[in-house]
């Protein structure tokens, strides 16, 4: 077997099928991550309240407010962690099947989408604060920069993570920890990713 190959817990000591049984049913990644996970979930979810009842309280403000947004740069946006996530989960699943080799681009490209989004948020921002428009405008404008603001921390954070996976799986020897430690950096990555897609109903559609 090549040495790029994934190590497999339970190769060769006769419970090969057991070991291929867990490897499908396991959850990815390590523990502490999807506690971070919950508890990011739970905070965020504050925040869509928030966003929830000022649209019912002051929705004629946020509708004012709303389509002063730029929707293209927001689609944009959504469309850059989409394509990253994906890209992502293909850098993931080359390391599992033993083709580390190439997986290292596919996190690359990543680490681009994420750098995209970064830039397209900045140019969106600039353009609000040219026109006069800034946290303290009114309400929704308040939730829209603190909000985002908070989610492109995550996006930096996540960029930092993405750089780590991609030397990660440069490493020829693919084992279990390994994995595992790709698989919980994918699952950051895709949490940034799913937390923009909720943010974005809410302040550019809802």
């Amino acid at each position: 077997m090549s040495s790029r190959s994934l190590e497999r817990p339970g190769a060769g000591d006769g419970s090969g099928t057991a070991a291929g049984h867990h490897a499908t049913t396991r959850i990815p990644g390590e523990l502490g991550i999807w506690m971070f996970v919950a508890g990011d979930l739970i905070v965020f979810s504050v925040f869509f309240i928030l966003i929830a009842l000022g649209q019912k309280e002051k929705s004629d403000l946020f509708l004012q407010s709303r389509v002063q947004l730029d929707l293209g740069a927001g689609l944009l946006n959504t469309l850059l962690l989409l394509t990253g996530s994906w890209f992502v989960a293909i850098g993931v699943q080359r390391c599992r099947t033993g083709l580390s080799a190439t997986a290292s681009r596919f996190f690359s490209l990543g680490i681009l989408c994420g750098v995209g989004f970064v830039a397209n948020k900045g140019l969106e921002w600039n353009a609000k604060f040219a026109h006069g428009i800034n946290p303290a405008t009114n309400y929704f404008f308040m939730y829209f920069f603190v909000f985002t603001g908070i989610h492109l921390l995550h996006v930096l954070v996540g960029i930092g993570v993405l750089f780590m996976l991609r030397s990660v799986s440069r490493n020829p020897l693919m084992n279990a920890r390994r994995i595992r430690t790709l698989e919980s950096g994918a699952t950051f990555w895709h949490l940034v990713d799913l937390l923009w897609i909720v943010l974005f109903a809410l302040l550019y559609l809802l």
